[in-house]
C-alpha cells in the first residue's frame, strides 16, 4: 500500500493540518492505511484523523474521529472529483482555539491540495 502524506498543508490559530491518502478498494484497506498513518508517532498523537473513501463495492464510508461533519466534507469532494477506491485522511492537531466553520474550509483546502498532488480535478 502506498501512502502519500502532505504534511504542514496549513495552520490557523495554532491548529495544524496535514492530508494523506492512498488506494483502497475495501473498508479494510482504507482502515489499514489509516492505521499505517497512525504508526507515525506524530499522527498517532493528532487530535483528529478524519477520513473518507468511495468504495467501488461498498459505497461511501467516512469517519469523523471527533471532528463532527468533516468526513462528509471529504466525501462530498471525492464524489465531485469522481475519485473512487481512494481513501483521503485529513489530520488536525488542535491548537487551543476553536475555529468554528473555518475548520470545514480547512478540510476542503487539504483535500484540494491532495487532489492537486495526485493530478485529479476536484
Amino acid at each position: 500500500m502506498a501512502l502519500l502524506i502532505l504534511d504542514n498543508v496549513l495552520s490557523d490559530r495554532g491548529s495544524k493540518y496535514a492530508v494523506s491518502g492512498g488506494p483502497a478498494a475495501t473498508r479494510a484497506e482504507a482502515e489499514a492505511l489509516v492505521k499505517e498513518l497512525k504508526r507515525g508517532k506524530r499522527f498517532a498523537k493528532a487530535t483528529h484523523n478524519t477520513w473518507a473513501v468511495l468504495l467501488p463495492e461498498e459505497g461511501p464510508v467516512k469517519a469523523d474521529d471527533g471532528e463532527a461533519g468533516a468526513g462528509m466534507v471529504i466525501l462530498r469532494m471525492l464524489k465531485r472529483a469522481e475519485l473512487a477506491g481512494h481513501v483521503v485522511i485529513v489530520t488536525r492537531w488542535f491548537g487551543g482555539k476553536h475555529l468554528g466553520g473555518d475548520r470545514f474550509r480547512h478540510v476542503q483546502s487539504c483535500v484540494r491540495a491532495y487532489l492537486d498532488e495526485i493530478g485529479v480535478a476536484g
